[in-house]
């Protein structure tokens, strides 16, 4: 009466109790179809609400409104610099190259980073960001992005473009996100047949790529 994705799962059900509780109800009982409890492996069931994504600024938001909030960004930039200007003094020895390469890399990296950061802020429940064929994926990184070539044709000939991609908020639902013992993922991002292939009930192979946290994201 239970029911399992595959043998592995059944065989870790049965190891986790199922084998002491098969078969010892007894006949006429009530809890004789019951089935035991399989918390321990399979993941929580929840309604995934869809709604459109608000802009950054509202179409009728004035362009005061808005230089008045990038000043305000820029004041408390400002300061924070500020408090932070005596670690300066440490990378004097440090040649010109070698800084200037750094500084590159590393705002280049917090931008994408800080980008992430702010639409989770916006919506902390979120774990599906959907738009086919439009905006790109939300990257969590700049390493690891796919080229046009790492993305295969889908088996109809037809390029893949992307789709929907899964958020990391998605393993604190799931409550996996237990760090170094469970699965991990800055992003999930899913490509799919530009051309809408096959028909029916029938299931086609679509392509997902990896994306993880960057070594220096925090």
């Amino acid at each position: 009466r239970a029911a399992y994705c595959g043998p592995e799962h059944q065989a870790l059900d049965w190891r986790r109790g199922h084998r002491r509780s098969c078969g010892q109800h007894a006949t006429g009982d009530e809890s004789a179809d019951a089935i035991p409890e399989h918390n321990e492996f399979l993941f929580p069931e929840y309604e995934i609400l869809i709604e459109p994504e608000e802009p950054e600024f509202p179409a009728d938001s004035t362009d005061a409104e808005q230089g008045a909030v990038d000043t305000l960004k820029d004041v408390k930039e400002q300061e924070e610099l500020g408090a932070a200007g005596i670690a300066d003094d440490a990378l004097q020895s440090l040649d010109e190259e070698t800084l200037e390469a750094m500084a590159k890399h590393e705002t280049e990296e917090e931008k994408i980073f800080r980008r992430f950061k702010k639409q989770v802020a916006a919506e902390p429940e979120q774990i599906i960001r959907y738009c086919r064929g439009g905006e790109g994926p939300l990257w969590v990184s700049g390493e690891n992005r796919p080229e046009e070539k790492d993305i295969p044709n889908c088996v109809c000939g037809a390029k893949r473009i992307f789709e929907f991609q899964i958020m990391p908020q998605l393993l604190n639902h799931l409550h996996v996100d237990s760090l170094g013992e469970s699965i991990d993922w800055g992003t999930l991002v899913v490509y799919t047949c530009a051309d809408s292939c096959g028909g029916g009930n029938e299931y086609l192979e679509e392509f997902v790529w990896k994306q993880d946290y960057s070594v220096g994201c925090t």
